[in-house]
């Protein structure tokens, strides 16, 4: 090879300087590029990551919201209730009060109630009527059968006592 001269070494220097500094410049900007890719789409990802957030927080309060308006639901209706079944209970005693007054008012409808209570009573005392005779009926099975069993003993102890009877005798 030639030698070169200082002119042409530092030419050359010069070009290759040139190329590193090109070939860098290349590898920064590209690397400016795929930072610049990766922050883009990280980016991307935040803000859709932010907006799956702010949909599940407004879920999430509307949730609570529904949740609130029913326990404040279920108060309320519990004290109706309260109301309603006081009220309920006044009509109720009043709607009787009226129906006794007018039953005890009119002697066609006082003779009614008490030819009513007459049939209720008379329906009450057969009713106990046919239980006691059935309990008594069952206590004089039970009595017969037990009588019965006795008397069956009885006559097995009469015979056994003529036995020995019979045999004492024959000792003697």
């Amino acid at each position: 090879m030639a030698t070169q001269t200082a002119t042409q070494r530092q030419a050359a220097a010069r070009r290759a300087a040139a190329t590193r500094k090109r070939n860098a410049a290349k590898r920064s900007a590209s690397a400016t590029r795929s930072s610049a890719r990766r922050t883009s789409a990280s980016a991307n990802a935040a803000t859709r990551d932010a907006r799956q957030t702010a949909k599940q927080a407004g879920r999430t309060a509307g949730r609570q919201a529904d949740a609130a308006t029913t326990r404040l639901g279920a108060v309320g209706r519990q004290a109706q209730r309260a109301l309603l079944i006081q009220v309920g209970a006044a009509a109720t005693f009043g709607d009787k009060v009226r129906q006794t007054a007018r039953t005890w008012s009119r002697l066609d409808r006082v003779r009614t109630e008490l030819d009513r209570y007459e049939r209720r009573g008379d329906r009450a005392l057969s009713r106990r009527q046919r239980v006691l005779a059935r309990r008594r009926r069952g206590v004089e099975r039970d009595v017969k059968s037990a009588q019965r069993t006795v008397e069956k003993r009885a006559d097995g102890l009469r015979s056994d006592a003529r036995d020995l009877a019979g045999q004492v005798r024959d000792l003697v």
